[in-house]
């Protein structure tokens, strides 16, 4: 990919935690702008605005997506990160893609599998970016895994292992805890374990075997999953807001294995046994790999480099594996019995 040398203006939808994480750590990136930010509470976003060094602010995502959208003003955008509660990612998405701005959508896409591929498909329609804000695979430590996966040196895989999640007392008003916001644990931590196995076999399981706890409102509260890729490839997933879960994962093949050291979705370290090397071995490899900033900053960097390459998706996190990862959820949902929609009112 080539280098950008303009500057990336960056607009924020939402002013809650994970924004002013990412907003930090896009302030980080060389070439990149905090352009704007919108709430649907004006003084919010202004007061996010002032704390976080935004140019300007919104008092609606509307405001911010139409004024953003006309790229040769003064308040024109580049690209967008959508943080709002998960219930609203898919159509405020639409809303900028069909704005003609390129999109950063946090985890998950949306709350249905159906919400996921219609926002995939506009986008390839319209030739306009979007991503997952699915972090995790910009990591350092998950690209030299990916790396080390290609080499061959634990030979075929044949399983996948881990799991993700903490205890989280429960408030229905809690917006992990709220159907209305698109709570539930396997839209929030679960999305980390099934990327995780995912982008380790790539395309979709052939079946998907989920058993597990509901809230008293519907919204699942913890679930174990059994992914079938085929030929006995199999990944055993977790994701709970009932305990507090390693986070550990495991990858297996036929000539060694890779464990890897939780936090999933920001590992610590990997141990890589090679070349059939047993337990009692000492690992062929460790890599213990920094991130910078809040460990954001290398997913900014990538979609500088996709928006300066043209690209309308990201190679290392298309819409295809958003979709396919979101079929596992809607599936899993489902065989719990869970609820689990998309708000199309967002932008209202």
């Amino acid at each position: 990919m080539t280098t950008r040398t303009t500057n990336v203006r960056w607009g924020v939808l939402a002013t809650g935690g994970i924004a002013a994480t990412v907003s930090g750590d896009i302030a980080l990136v060389p070439g990149a702008e905090l352009a704007a930010v919108a709430s649907r509470d004006a003084g919010r976003a202004a007061a996010f605005a002032d704390e976080h060094g935004f140019a300007r602010s919104y008092g609606s995502y509307r405001e911010l997506i139409e004024a953003g959208a006309d790229r040769s003003s003064e308040a024109g955008l580049d690209a967008v990160y959508i943080a709002t509660p998960h219930a609203q990612h898919v159509a405020l998405a639409r809303a900028c893609v069909e704005a003609g701005l390129p999109v950063l959508v946090e985890k998950p896409v949306g709350c249905t599998a159906a919400a996921t591929r219609g926002l995939a498909e506009l986008a390839r329609e319209r030739g306009v970016f979007v991503m997952e804000a699915l972090w995790a695979r910009f990591q350092p430590n998950h690209v030299r895994l990916r790396e080390i996966l290609s080499s061959g040196v634990i030979g075929e895989v044949r399983s996948v292992a881990g799991d993700l999640g903490f205890a989280l007392p429960y408030d229905p008003a809690h917006r992990l805890w709220d159907p209305e916001q698109g709570g539930g644990t396997l839209l929030d931590t679960g999305v980390y374990p099934v990327s995780f196995a995912q982008g380790v076999f790539g395309g979709s399981p052939r079946a998907v075997h989920a058993v597990g706890v509901l809230a008293e409102n519907g919204v699942d509260a913890e679930a174990s999953l059994l992914l079938d890729w085929g030929g006995g490839r199999t990944a055993r997933l977790g994701s709970t807001l009932l305990a507090h879960a390693g986070g550990a994962g495991t990858i297996t093949g036929t000539k060694g294995r890779i464990e890897v050291a939780g936090p999933l979705h920001k590992p610590s370290h990997l141990q890589v046994w090679a070349d059939g090397a047993g337990r009692d071995d000492e690992p062929s490899e460790v890599v213990d790999l920094p991130v910078t900033g809040r460990g954001y900053v290398h997913m900014v960097e990538h979609v500088h480099e996709c928006l300066a390459a043209g690209l309308v998706e990201s190679p290392v996190m298309p819409m295809s594996d958003s979709v396919a990862v979101a079929e596992v959820l809607d599936a899993a949902l489902d065989a719990l019995g869970a609820v689990h929609r998309d708000d199309d009112t967002a932008l209202v």
